[in-house]
């Protein structure tokens, strides 16, 4: 089922969950693990995050070779998996990085044999080692191209003319950020390019992490007064430990409220402290619920127990 019909049929926000593939090399019995956790709390979606390729220059025999590296491969394989084992739908990241039109086109064909009708379309972050996004040669430099593109497909139109081309089914994903993109010159422009996305042929909106219920309703408000009217899904990370005050704002740029900071620091033990960091985030997904949202995406990554103890207190 695609993600809109789905939000359209629910009678109450409906759960997803964005989970991480294991570092290359490493078993998956892992994330069935932590998936085996979850699933008692029904999600309707498991996004599966994929992240660009590390290129690095090795020389052999004299020649030098540019060979990419990934350090957590199998975001389709993954897909199918955890459709196949828990008959949950899937929901792949698909980005620019790495990727030029034509290889894009394959890969969006793959996943459409797979019967997988659900993609979050991302630019991504550059790749490591670089401080700005390059595009592959032939590739895309903006989510909204990539969205363009899918959509495209879904009318069957294919980079190169094909006669009776079967149309594509995807529902299209993208990304919102309540703080504002921290590439973007300001708020404004930052709807702008979320607008130009919608325009292109995304179906929702999935916000990047909040810590404040007025970062998500200014956000929509802003939205909607631009014209956007498709779903938008506030994206929340259950907080468990001190660490995570300083490396998540540094990392994802994005505030994190005093009170939760204070009722944190506060605390005196490790386990004090992940119940106060995780009551606060039920406080706020609390707010949102009421808020009349169309669902709730966690950011489980790790092993998903801070998202259970988080779930435990939402859903009982």
């Amino acid at each position: 089922m695609h993600v809109v019909d789905a939000i359209t049929n629910a009678r109450e926000p409906l759960l997803s969950l964005e989970i991480t593939p294991p570092p290359k090399g490493t078993s998956i019995d892992e994330l069935y693990r932590t998936m085996d956790a979850l699933m008692p709390f029904k999600p309707a979606f498991i996004n599966v995050t994929y992240h660009q390729p590390q290129v690095v220059y090795e020389e052999k025999n004299n020649v030098i070779y540019r060979v990419p590296k990934r350090k957590k491969p199998g975001t389709v394989g993954i897909c199918a998996s955890i459709a196949n084992r828990y008959s949950v739908e899937t929901v792949p990241h698909f980005i620019c990085g790495g990727f030029s039109k034509f290889e894009t086109e394959d890969a969006l064909i793959d996943l459409h044999y797979l019967g997988i009708t659900n993609i979050l379309a991302l630019r991504g972050d550059p790749a490591a080692g670089n401080t700005q996004f390059i595009p592959e040669r032939d590739g895309h430099r903006y989510a909204s191209e990539l969205v363009n593109q899918i959509s495209r497909m879904n009318r069957g139109i294919y980079m190169e003319e094909l006669e009776d081309a079967h149309p594509t089914n995807f529902c299209i994903g993208v990304a919102g950020y309540p703080e504002k993109h921290f590439e973007s010159p300001n708020a404004e422009k930052d709807i702008q390019h979320l607008k130009h996305k919608v325009e292109q042929g995304a179906h929702y909106i999935i916000t990047q992490m909040f810590f404040d219920f007025q970062y998500y309703k200014d956000f929509v408000e802003r939205a909607r007064e631009a014209g956007i009217s498709v779903p938008i899904i506030p994206g929340v990370k259950p907080l468990s430990n001190l660490d995570q005050l300083a490396s998540i704002p540094r990392n994802f740029h994005v505030t994190i409220p005093h009170h939760i900071v204070e009722a944190m620091e506060q605390a005196r033990t490790s386990e004090e402290i992940r119940k106060a960091g995780i009551r606060k985030i039920a406080d706020l997904c609390q707010k949102l619920i009421d808020y009349k949202v169309p669902g709730l995406h966690i950011y489980t990554m790790g092993r998903g127990t801070a998202t259970r103890d988080l779930l435990k207190i939402l859903y009982g």
